[in-house]
């Protein structure tokens, strides 16, 4: 099985150039429910590809980005950052750069074991950010009309800053 993606717009990811607007980036989830589609809203102009799906493996080269900046977002637990580490090994052997690993809170505290794999992948990805939990999400009809805390706002700013290649990012891999 490829690694592929499930993609919230139609047909493929074009390459980069034209009319495409400056400063895109593609937001993947490592799993089901890690924020990607809020993510995407977010960090406009973005490409929502979806969950990455099926088993990552290493036999080819199904996913592409189009040369934008790959965002994979993952939850806090266990479980999710051994996904996040299946599909980043798949990813890199694939030769498609992931660029940030946005680590998206679900109100409860990190597990260390969930902290440890992330650090391991710290040696594969060049920006890991972490997303505060924004309780106001629960209620919202959708993530684009919610009051983002100050933490959250400087989180999505630093993963546009990494992605992008700005100079302004500052250091904020701190333990949560």
């Amino acid at each position: 099985m490829r690694l592929v993606a499930a993609r919230s717009r139609p047909g493929t990811i074009p390459p980069r150039g034209g009319a495409w607007p400056a400063g895109e980036v593609v937001v993947a989830g490592a799993h089901g429910g890690a924020g990607t589609s809020t993510l995407a809203i977010w960090l406009q102009p973005a490409w929502d590809v979806g969950m990455v799906r099926g088993r990552p493996r290493m036999d080819g080269a199904a996913f592409s980005t189009g040369g934008r900046p790959l965002v994979l977002a993952v939850r806090n637990t266990v479980p999710s950052a051994g996904r996040a580490t299946d599909v980043v090994n798949a990813l890199i052997w694939q030769g498609v750069r992931v660029d940030v690993l946005a680590v998206v809170s679900d109100g409860l505290p990190e597990p260390a074991e969930a902290s440890y794999r992330f650090a391991l992948l710290a040696g594969r990805v060049p920006v890991i950010v972490r997303i505060p939990f924004v309780a106001s999400l629960r209620a919202a009809a959708s993530p684009a009309g919610v009051d983002l805390p100050r933490k959250a706002r400087r989180a999505i700013a630093n993963i546009q800053a990494a992605a992008l290649g700005q100079s302004a990012v500052r250091e904020f891999t701190a333990t949560p």
